[in-house]
């Protein structure tokens, strides 16, 4: 698949795997991260980036995915599987917790069914079988202890044992009393040793008790003594834990014994607990690098928009720069572009973007690309890149790099992508130059795709004649004499070697007698790249100010043919209206004129009556003037799509949501700091204004930044009583809305006020299933596990 061994070392892909990695919560999927690989096969690979792709979609839009507690569980079923062996308590409890998540898991993607379908494939036909963990919760607490009740054998040891430790205390008790009245005891008081209670006796007194020494103070001046009277006692208790640990291993055995014929099933679970930590941490890795899905193509096509390399955009975060994104394209008609330009202006990086991109592609992974951009799937990916000198082989850099260009030559085909670094350096440019232009004409035969970088113009000019190879440069801003990391396809690029001496500083004088020293040749091909890529530049400018103006001249056109359009819609009723209005206007000019001439036959033509009707048929005829038409209005357009950021309301209810994602007929809501899923057609788009100010504030309190870094515990030590129920409530509010089954409250063992204190405020609350402590090895009632 790669060649050589180290490629994707070279590429920087080992660096991207150890940052998924560390992205993982299980060793598991440690394991399977260690094990990313690139593929071939196209319905895999495209599988596993639409996993990726809807884990990405669940951490940026969705709820958590409650996959934060669980253990190996294939070990502990390969330990079932053998018969006779049993699981300790400790293991019985991991098992608990992991077979939890998984449930949790599952029920998660079964509320939201049909929305994550490549996720939903992962336990497809995987059944829930919860009989497990019943089984499971008879015999272990939820402290990870073997419950008192598991057995009638154990609970009356268990009452054994209690009843014999409170009578040997009661006994040693008196003693002790008795020879402190004495002053026979040393100061202090009971003490254990070699797990048997003892008193405290002066040496001098040893005599004067009977009973059995364990051990002595190391000045000497103490023993610890163990009574007659209690001997038999402790020998009593002693006997009945034997009989404990033994009831205690066949009721785990038994338990075991009932699990073995779901040691399958459980490999399974573990199997899906492994892929979802795995997919996860390629989901959390992509957003790290702001990745996206590409188009995948069956053909040996690429066609990268926008495209960063991931390891470099992570470096230049962390000094708050940004990457210039590269647009690169390979294709039947352009199959291998070789990039030439200045040193330290881009080339190796252009090279590796584009190797390490297919790599991670084709190992299922999402890439810091527009999701425009399309990649194909290659059979192998060749690389040659850096100094690969051998000691123990005998190998120069320039033998090393033959022995690759002979295994590249001898072996690649048209589905191979072969990237090589400043192609045929490392001897004699006056030999090397031809080497290479003879290798990469036999490449060319083969049709191959890839990408080469170098310095050498007799490769520059065999691109250009050569069908289908390109030439490629990285711009120079040769005024300010620095690089601007762009690639530009069609041109090969200069050197700028003199340019980069002079900006150095080198002494002028050295510089003219390098000059002097090249080939007159070689002088016009580097001046005529310098003035190509002036006049490139200033046609790119002109390009894009006619591009400017063609768009406002369509936009006019287009304004024109809509008001052109409606008015061939509304002519007829526009004329209509228009003779209607006229008509009018001419009926109340009749009759203005008929009542002005009877007013002057009935004065009989007085001559300042007539004067007076005649201006007020003036003044009448002036205010019945045609007015000017209205500004036509273009008709509204038909209403939009939904898309993310559109408030809507349900339309069975008053209640508002936003539009956080869209998927075939379901819309997935923001209601205040809740989410909800509802059909498409049960909602009903609105405009802003009609949003209540209250709702769009309280829309915005709950972002998916705060979602994930929510954290289902709480350390309230040090508090007041009632600044620690304030600080609960505020976590139990903020549970419930993000759907957190647990919560941890650390208050801390001391004199158990603060705790008793908590736990009866608990109890009250009406969403509190139940309240225990943690485990003893993690804190035990020192902190109280909360179940909602």
């Amino acid at each position: 698949m790669t060649y050589p061994e180290n490629a994707l070392d070279k590429l920087g892909f080992t660096e991207v795997k150890a940052l998924i990695r560390s992205q993982c919560l299980s060793e598991m999927g440690r394991e399977m991260a260690d094990r990313i690989r690139p593929m071939s096969n196209f319905e895999q690979i495209n599988k596993f980036l639409r996993q990726a792709d809807e884990c990405k979609n669940i951490l940026e839009n969705d709820s958590p995915l409650p996959i934060q507690n669980f253990y190996n569980i294939e070990q502990l079923a390969r330990k079932a599987r053998v018969e006779g062996s049993f699981l300790t308590e400790d293991e019985f409890f991991r098992l608990l917790v992991s077979l939890t998540t998984v449930f949790a898991v599952i029920a998660y993607f079964n509320d939201r069914e049909g929305l994550y379908p490549n996720l939903e494939a992962l336990f497809e036909h995987l059944p829930v079988e919860k009989k497990i963990i019943r089984q499971i919760e008879q015999v272990i607490d939820p402290r990870g202890k073997i419950r008192p009740n598991a057995s009638k054998e154990l609970q009356e040891i268990i009452s054994a044992i209690a009843k014999a430790e409170q009578e040997a205390r009661k006994k040693i008790s008196q003693v002790f009393n008795q020879a402190r009245e004495n002053g026979w005891v040393a100061d202090g008081g009971l003490t254990v040793r070699d797990g048997r209670l003892c008193i405290p006796v002066l040496a001098e007194n040893k005599r004067k008790l009977k009973g059995f020494i364990h051990d002595e103070s190391a000045s000497g001046q103490t023993v610890y003594l163990e009574p007659e009277e209690v001997f038999r006692l402790n020998n009593q208790v002693r006997d009945l834990e034997f009989d404990l640990r033994r009831e205690t291993i066949r009721i785990l055995t038994a338990l075991t014994t009932e699990l073995r014929p779901y040691v399958p099933l459980l490999e399974s679970y573990h199997g899906l607990l492994a892929k979802l930590d795995f997919v996860r941490a390629k989901a959390l890795f992509a957003l790290e690098v702001e990745g996206a899905m590409p188009e995948l193509l069956t053909d040996q096509t690429l066609n990268l928009v926008n495209a960063r390399h991931p390891l470099l955009l992570l470096a230049m975060k962390k000094h708050q720069q940004a990457v210039v994104p590269l647009n690169v394209r390979i294709d039947q008609g352009q199959r291998i572009v070789v990039v030439s330009g200045p040193n330290a202006g881009g080339k190796s990086v252009c090279m590796k973007t584009v190797g390490l991109l297919q790599v991670m592609v084709q190992a299922g992974l999402l890439i810091p690309a527009d999701s425009a951009s399309k990649v194909g799937v290659f059979r192998q990916i060749f690389a040659d890149i850096g100094d690969d000198q051998s000691i123990e082989s005998d190998l120069s850099t320039y033998s090393a790099h033959l022995s690759k260009m002979k295994y590249f030559v001898q072996h690649a085909d048209a589905r191979t992508m072969v990237l090589i670094d400043e192609f045929g350096t490392g001897t004699d440019p006056q030999f090397g130059g031809p080497m290479a232009e003879a290798v990469l004409e036999a490449l060319n035969k083969k049709k191959i795709r890839g990408v080469i970088t170098t310095h050498y113009s007799n490769l520059k000019i065999f691109a250009n004649a050569a069908e289908g190879i390109e030439n490629a440069s990285m711009l120079f801003d040769s005024v300010g004499l620095r690089p601007m990391y762009i690639l530009e396809t069609g041109k090969p690029g200069s050197s700028y070697a003199f340019e980069i001496a002079q900006k150095i500083g080198l002494p002028n004088e050295v510089l003219e007698s390098a000059k002097s020293k090249i080939g007159e040749h070689q002088k016009r091909v580097d001046s005529m790249l310098i003035d190509l890529e002036r006049d490139k530049k200033l046609l790119v400018e002109s390009r894009a100010e006619m591009q400017k103006q063609e768009r406002r001249v369509k936009a006019l056109i287009d304004e024109n043919e809509k008001l052109k359009a409606y008015l061939e819609e509304n002519k007829k009723g526009i004329l209509k209206a228009a003779k209607q209005e006229a008509q009018q206007i001419i009926q109340g000019a009749n009759k203005l004129i008929e009542n002005t001439i009877s007013g002057i036959r009935e004065s009989k033509a007085d001559q300042q009556i007539t004067r007076d009707l005649r201006e007020n048929l003036r003044q009448e005829m002036k205010k019945n003037e045609v007015k000017e038409a209205p500004k036509l209005a273009i008709a509204a357009q038909p209403a939009e799509e939904l898309a993310q950021g559109d408030w809507v309301k349900l339309t069975d209810s008053d209640t508002i949501g936003q539009v956080i994602d869209l998927h075939k007929d379901n819309v997935v809501l923001a209601i205040g700091d809740l989410r909800s899923v509802v059909k498409r057609k049960r909602v009903q788009k609105i405009t802003m204004k009609e949003v209540p100010k209250e709702v769009r504030k309280s829309s915005s309190t709950l972002s998916a930044d705060s979602i994930a870094q929510f954290k289902p515990e709480l350390d309230v030590r040090g508090m007041r009583g009632e600044e620690a129920l304030y600080e609960i409530e505020k976590l139990l509010d903020r549970a419930l809305m993000m759907g957190f089954p647990s919560l941890r409250i650390i208050h801390g063992k001391g004199d158990g006020i603060l705790r008793k204190l908590i736990r009866d405020y608990l109890r009250k609350y009406s969403h509190v299933k139940r309240i225990e402590d943690e485990h003893a090895d993690r804190g035990g009632d020192g902190i109280t596990y909360v179940y909602m």
